[in-house]
């Protein structure tokens, strides 16, 4: 049985995925993805590489994420579903893309600057 395995990435989050032949059962650090992720929405992310590429009840997948929030590790998980799903066969590509599952969203949460509270924000002004 050949395990094929990826990572992806979300803000903090970093998700290493294990794809092998299987009946579509997800496990997310040792827990079914619907308990890990307990809404729809983020239940949705994480099912939609194999929905775009029709592959929905095919592969097993075991998921090791950490760091981040729960919106940025289901956008981590899907990020490497793609591209374990890609390793597998090549003409999944053009689909993924498409749907920019391929892409690393470079977003990431700007730095506080010194002489400020947060990032953008500043102290009060006193003009007397």
């Amino acid at each position: 049985m050949e395990v094929t395995n990826a990572t992806g990435r979300r803000k903090t989050a970093v998700a290493r995925v294990y794809l092998s032949k299987g009946k579509g059962n997800v496990t997310v650090n040792k827990k079914d993805y619907k308990e890990f992720f307990p809404t729809t929405v983020l239940q949705g992310k994480v099912q939609q590489a194999f929905e775009v590429t029709e592959t929905a009840k095919t592969y097993d997948v075991k998921v090791n994420v950490a760091g981040g929030g729960i919106t940025g590790q289901a956008e981590a998980v899907r990020h490497a579903i793609s591209r374990a799903l890609v390793k597998i066969d090549e003409e999944n590509k053009p689909a993924l893309k498409a749907q920019g599952l391929m892409t690393r969203d470079p977003r990431m949460v700007e730095r506080k600057k010194p002489g400020q509270p947060k990032a953008r924000k500043k102290f009060q002004f006193s003009k007397r």
